[in-house]
């Protein structure tokens, strides 16, 4: 078993010998570490010049740097506005591309009108181009709102008026005048309809 030497307590640790480098001199650490412990008032003139250089060409440093952040900061603001900008602008680009068609069946529909059975073409045509008005809008998350028929609710629709019909239930939606429509479930326009008093 190895014996283990404890030192007296009492013992000052300043006796003890310094490490040195194999030239008996202390090392360029060692000697920057006693520097670093002198204390300012202690410090000769060279030294607290070459303090004052340490410390400004640090602070210089901190300064470049957090000036470099900030610019960046501020580019990335930029950036971000810019690219919010242009999703507004240009967030309906789909939905605009889907109902270009719309306007094509329409033109036909309309050019079609022209010949010597024009009620009847127009008729078809407007019919079409509805429906594919509906399919895009349908893709595009709206749905229309239950009306003609179901309860009054005031939450999907706006009653304009009221009328007697002892055919249906008090509070029954007689006629629907507009449409109303959800977007992705929520309402974008609540339908405008007669109400059975």
């Amino acid at each position: 078993m190895a014996r283990i030497d404890v030192m007296d307590e009492g013992k000052a640790t300043e006796d003890l010998p310094e490490e040195i480098d194999g030239e008996g001199a202390l090392s360029p650490e060692d000697e920057s570490q006693n520097e670093a412990e002198i204390p300012l008032w202690e410090m000769t003139k060279d030294q607290l010049i070459e303090k004052i250089s340490e410390v400004q060409a640090s602070a210089d440093a901190n300064m470049d740097s957090y000036l470099r952040s900030q610019a960046e900061m501020e580019n990335m603001k930029k950036r971000f506005q810019k690219d919010k900008q242009d999703l507004i602008k240009y967030g309906n680009e789909t939905l605009t591309k889907q109902l270009l068609p719309v306007a094509d069946n329409l033109e036909k529909a309309l050019d079609h009108s022209r010949d010597e059975n024009s009620i009847e073409a127009l008729r078809e045509g407007v019919d079409l181009t509805l429906k594919g008005l509906m399919n895009v809008l349908e893709k595009a998350g709206v749905e229309m709102v239950e009306a003609v028929g179901a309860p009054f609710d005031p939450n999907f629709h706006e009653a304009v008026s009221e009328q007697a019909d002892d055919r249906v239930a008090p509070g029954t939606v007689l006629r629907e005048l507009q449409k109303g429509y959800l977007l992705n479930q929520r309402l974008i326009r609540p339908a405008m309809v007669i109400v059975n008093k």
